[in-house]
């Protein structure tokens, strides 16, 4: 598995990023795939199995289902609805090139699935107690329960019982043309679809065809039956409404003269009335209001400038020329002073040069950061003074404005009025004349486009259909199902749960790897070198003195990679020239002697009991600059010498001779060792093994160190699979280092 970048950034670079990171202004770890798309499409490669099987369960109900229905044959007559020629009580008029008439048509589909409907179609066809008709349904006859009946002491039973399953037929019959039907109106036309569904093709398209033409009898007797009496009621109308126009008319002409309400602007709408009116004042009040808005929006944006995180990282910081060329110089000097203190001491006058004029560049940078704050905060208070002024004149004008609003109200009131009885004069004058030319009622309005034809396929079970009905709620279910089985599931899957759900920042990730933890790790060329050389690089900046001087590698469960984690940051920091102390503190199961091949006794437990000095359990590895103080004997009570005061004086002994102390502790979960040795040491780092270490298991454990007085720094995810995961790809020093560096090193 070789999943090296093709170009790497250098070490500069990389520690740039790095204090990018520790700063907060750039991601970290994981980012770098960590999309919405790309997280969805791990979720799916870990849950395969379980949406596989539940979308072919699906298909497999879907086709048996299929399979197992009986053939429906249906068969659809069209009809076509106009406008009534004669309604009384429509308001709006009966031409029919007035548009659709959405109650009217509304009303006709419902009349269509009507129970009466129902009823005259299987009297008219005899389909009552058909047993034809019951067998296209795949149904029995209907009996009646003759038993109460049969008892009865008075009366023609058998009349009864005749007269019982008749009206259990006929409710059974009508029930199922009602199941059956379907009325489908055709969007945007008069047209509608009667259709009807059986499994015996020559009995739908019979019962359609008969639905219509009962549809159109039924209307025909409707209109019929119409009152002969409307042409006298609407002359009353007419009269009574002609005198209360007149009075209302009066009445808001007078009302507008007595309280001088002048219009500059009035709309009608498609009724004729007057539905919007415009003032000298109202015109005012809008363009202060829209000066307001504008006012406002110039305060919040300066606002939310003003009480920003911070000038850096702002558009015009970034923007600003003379930061710029500050930044651009002091990464030249950070690069220079890196260079000379590589090769000679920080001591070095040339470096001291150096570092002097970098504090110079970033007094310069401060200087300047603060001028533009100061610039924020005059921007801000000029937009507060103008938003106050405009709204103090807005004020102003509301006052005068509310008792105009207060008459134009009142004089709306009577505008309506008005209107609303001149609308209904029109109207039903409207109505009069139409009924007045009307002539004689008897020419239907419902005409029969295309009768019903006897089906020759059946129209169900469609198996396509199903199948992809089915294909939908397979998915739909599988990822319920996966959604469930996610939201169930604590384990580390990415950097960003860390840090979302932790608060930790991540500072690296290993990737998983074969063979002989020592060879693997002194390859330059492994992908875990890599990632261990760029995870040292991000803890020379994890404190203000660089790497920590002590420094506690543990984890929450065992066997999640601390020790291998421990082993090669100590021979990373040793090959970069420092000397380095790896302490093996896990007593209860030690392991850093048998990978060095060293003695386990004299050790750690013989010091910490007494029967050992310093000089005695130190032993030197196959490094230069790598000592190393095995666990020692294991003792009956690891957590007992671990708690004792010498742990601590050999921790400060030992910070004063090496550059750096390494500590492998035991797992925190379940023993106190590893919560008792960080108090000791400057700060912890756990390891957490990826696709398995769990949150709430992590959480705990970063609980009972800090608890105990310890300080953890931040988490190294191990064991990554990037070929399985979805932690993404890139090492080396700019491993891991979001989104934008890592797209440089592909």
């Amino acid at each position: 598995m070789n999943m090296l970048s093709k170009t790497r950034p250098g070490p500069q670079e990389g520690a740039r990023a790095d204090a990018a990171y520790l700063r907060g202004d750039a991601p970290f770890g994981d980012e770098v795939g960590g999309s919405f798309v790309s997280e969805i499409w791990q979720i799916v490669k870990r849950r395969r199995w379980v949406i596989v099987a539940t979308v072919l369960g699906a298909l497999a109900i879907g086709l048996l289902i299929s399979l197992l229905s009986a053939p429906l044959y249906t068969a659809t007559s069209q009809i076509e609805i106009s406008r009534e020629q004669q309604n009384v009580a429509n308001v709006e008029g009966l031409d029919a090139s007035d548009g659709l008439d959405l109650e009217f048509y509304a009303t006709q589909y419902a009349l269509l699935e009507a129970r009466t409907l129902a009823e005259r179609v299987a009297r008219d066809k005899g389909l009552i107690g058909s047993p034809a008709f019951f067998a296209a349904h795949g149904m029995d006859v209907p009996e009646a329960d003759t038993g109460a009946a049969a008892e009865a002491a008075t009366g023609d039973a058998a009349g009864r019982d005749r007269r019982l399953a008749a009206q259990m037929q006929e409710e059974a019959t009508v029930a199922l043309l009602l199941e059956h039907i379907a009325i489908e109106p055709i969007r945007t036309s008069r047209l509608v679809d009667v259709s009807y569904t059986s499994r015996d093709p020559g009995m739908s398209a019979m019962i359609a065809n008969a639905w219509t033409e009962q549809f159109i009898a039924a209307s025909m007797e409707r209109d019929f039956d119409s009152t002969a009496g409307a042409r006298d009621f609407l002359e009353e109308q007419l009269e009574q409404l002609r005198v209360r126009v007149e009075q209302s008319e009066r009445s808001a002409v007078e009302y507008a003269a007595d309280n001088e309400i002048i219009a500059i602007e009035t709309s009608n709408d498609q009724d004729g009335r007057q539905s919007t009116r415009r003032t000298l004042a109202s015109a005012e009040l809008e363009a202060l209001n829209e000066a307001l808005v504008v006012a406002r929006s110039d305060r919040t944006q300066a606002q939310s400038r003003l009480s920003g995180t911070g000038v850096e990282g702002s558009v015009e910081y970034n923007s600003n020329p003379t930061i710029a060329r500050l930044r651009a110089r002091r990464a030249e000097l950070a690069a220079e002073y890196e260079r000379l203190r590589s090769q000679f001491q920080e001591t070095y006058p040339g470096a001291v040069a150096v570092k002097r004029e970098m504090e110079e560049i970033a007094n310069q940078l401060a200087e300047e950061t603060r001028r533009l704050e100061t610039g924020r905060r005059a921007e801000y208070t000029e937009a507060l003074a103008r938003e106050q002024a405009v709204q103090a004149q807005l004020d102003e004008l509301k006052t005068r404005f509310d008792q105009q609003r207060r008459d134009e109200i009142e004089f709306s009131i009577f505008q309506r009025e008005a209107d609303t009885n001149r609308q209904l004069y029109d109207a039903i004058l409207q109505r009069y004349k139409e009924i007045g030319v009307a002539g004689a009622i008897g020419v239907s309005n419902i005409a029969i486009v295309d009768p019903a034809t006897q089906p020759r396929a059946p129209s169900s079970p469609n198996i396509p259909i199903n199948l992809a009905i089915a294909l939908v709620l397979g998915v739909v279910l599988a990822g319920g199902l996966t959604f469930v089985l996610e939201s169930m599931d604590d384990a580390i899957r990415s950097p960003d749960d860390i840090k979302n759900r932790l608060g930790m920042p991540v500072f690296g990730n290993i990737p998983v790897f074969d063979g002989d933890a020592l060879e693997v790790i002194d390859d330059p060329k492994s992908e875990a070198s890599e990632a261990y050389i760029a995870l040292q690089s991000t803890l020379d900046l994890a404190t203000a003195r660089g790497f920590p001087s002590s420094l506690l590698v543990t984890s929450s469960a065992p066997n999640e990679g601390k020790t291998t984690t421990t082993i090669a940051l100590a021979r990373v920091l040793a090959r970069s020239g420092k000397r380095v102390m790896l302490i093996d503190a896990d007593m209860r199961s030690p392991t850093i002697d048998t990978v060095f091949g060293l003695l386990r006794k004299p050790g750690l437990s013989g010091f910490l009991s007494g029967r050992s000095e310093l000089s005695e359990i130190v032993q030197r590895s196959d490094m230069e600059g790598l000592d190393i103080i095995a666990a020692g004997a294991i003792p009956p009570s690891p957590g007992e010498l671990l708690g004792s005061r010498r742990l601590a004086e050999l921790v400060q002994e030992l910070r004063e001779s090496y550059d750096c102390v390494l500590v492998d502790a035991p797992p925190v979960l379940g023993l106190a060792d590893a919560p008792q040795i960080a108090r000791t040491v400057e700060t912890a780092m756990f390891v957490v093994e990826a696709d398995k270490s769990k949150i709430r298991a992590i959480s705990s454990a970063i609980d009972r160190v800090r608890t105990s007085g310890g300080e953890v720094t931040g988490i190294v995810v191990t064991k990554v699979d990037f070929e399985k995961s979805g932690y993404g790809y890139g090492y080396g020093y700019g491993y891991g280092y979001g989104r934008d560096r890592a797209d440089e090193a592909a």
